[in-house]
């Protein structure tokens, strides 16, 4: 209440210096000689609210007090822009629906206060009159940048994909903004739901839309992959998978299990040994590290594991690898040594058990789950895998 006091107490202050200054000389007039208070009896109204514990009171008449014209305008636009900013909402609203409803407004000003209304709807979370708004801004201004930015945010947040498309390659075409990537993610996501509807050639065909966009669009590759896999086409699957290694070799990570499905199930492991050998030359990786020290394990033994992990830490050091390597030497080990490298092996495993796995490249969102839009700075395909653990 002391803040909402504090915050008042100027509002009434300007409305009474308004007031008295917009009748000074009628007052002078009618009143010299005598002491008649210049001030409007409003004014008094909404200190007395004010007084007594009724903010919303007061601020209805402060706010009617200060009549819109064109001298007041920017006085309301801040008062309205410092409701939203402390979070009342709904009294930046009313401060800005007052503003557009005077009709002797100038253009320039009502579409000032229509760009401030529609800031406050979006913040409220009434997208569909957000929505409204910004159109009508749209079609009414010059400087529509920041519209159709609120507009594809809004589109974003309501998940209504193909009006998003319309608005980012308008943006595309207006701006300098880059809009390949996140149009071609607009396509997944649109292929995704033709999925779940099992309309499988508007998804193939929204995925082609994609990578046309966006020719590292890893996630319709990783789509594309998993249907073959589920088809049992592993070859197929294969030719999806690797393509996202050559995408974004730091994803390399999020595929290389099912890669090793489809050799397995295409009866090839010596040949995934072999890829992996390949792929850990030119992008080495902790997860690709140690799938392979499995199969140097298979294959050659469990001390020339060891010497790999052990060659590798030299090279690039992982608390992942650390772990595989206890317990490859917990495995021989006596009992009681065992028992203690199993400790340190679960201790470390607990202090990953907390580490991120995704980091955002663009703000440095941090967590354990893959998001294709980042929930910090709403970036597409800025969330990548933390492959350094």
């Amino acid at each position: 209440m002391l803040q909402l006091f504090l915050l008042l107490l100027p509002i009434a202050a300007l409305a009474g210096w308004y007031y008295g200054y917009s009748q000074k000389r009628e007052v002078q007039e009618k009143n010299e000689g005598n002491n008649v208070s210049p001030l409007h009896e409003d004014y008094f109204l909404g200190l007395n609210y004010l007084i007594n514990e009724e903010p919303d009171k007061a601020v209805d008449v402060f706010i009617r007090m200060l009549e819109v014209n064109s001298d007041t305008v920017e006085t309301h636009l801040a008062l309205g822009n410092l409701f939203r900013k402390r979070g009342e909402v709904d009294r930046a609203i009313r401060v800005h629906q007052n503003i557009i409803a005077r009709p002797k407004l100038a253009k320039s000003q009502r579409i000032l206060a229509l760009s401030e209304l529609s800031q406050d709807y979006f913040t409220a979370g009434f997208l569909d009159r957000a929505e409204r708004t910004l159109l009508e801004l749209i079609e009414n201004s010059e400087e529509t940048l920041s519209s159709y930015n609120y507009l594809l945010k809004s589109y974003e947040q309501q998940k209504n994909w193909r009006q998003a498309i319309d608005i980012a390659k308008k943006l595309h075409a207006i701006s300098d903004f880059k809009m390949w990537t996140p149009i071609a993610y607009y396509y997944c996501e649109l292929a995704e739901h033709a999925l779940a509807e099992g309309n499988r050639t508007e998804m193939y065909q929204n995925l082609k839309k994609a990578i046309h966009y966006d020719k590292n669009c890893v996630r319709a590759n990783m789509i594309l992959g998993k249907l073959a896999k589920d088809k049992e086409d592993f070859k197929e699957a294969l030719h999806s998978y690797k393509k996202v290694k050559e995408q974004k070799p730091q994803f390399l990570s999020e595929v290389i299990d099912d890669i090793e499905y489809c050799y397995h199930k295409l009866n090839q492991e010596k040949e995934f040994k072999q890829y992996l050998e390949n792929c850990l030359v030119a992008t080495p990786q902790t997860p690709l590290i140690l799938k392979l020290s499995e199969y140097i394990k298979k294959y050659e033994g469990q001390d020339s594991a060891i010497e790999f992990l052990t060659r590798q830490f030299s090279k690039r050091f992982s608390f992942r690898g650390l772990c595989d390597l206890l317990q490859l030497y917990s495995e021989n080990a006596e009992n009681d040594a065992s028992g203690k490298l199993l400790q340190v092996e679960k201790f470390i495993a607990n202090f990953l058990a907390n580490k991120p796995l995704y980091r955002c490249s663009n703000c440095g969102f941090s967590g354990r789950q893959l998001y294709w839009q980042c929930p910090g700075c709403k970036k597409w395909a800025t969330v990548m895998p933390n492959n350094d653990l």
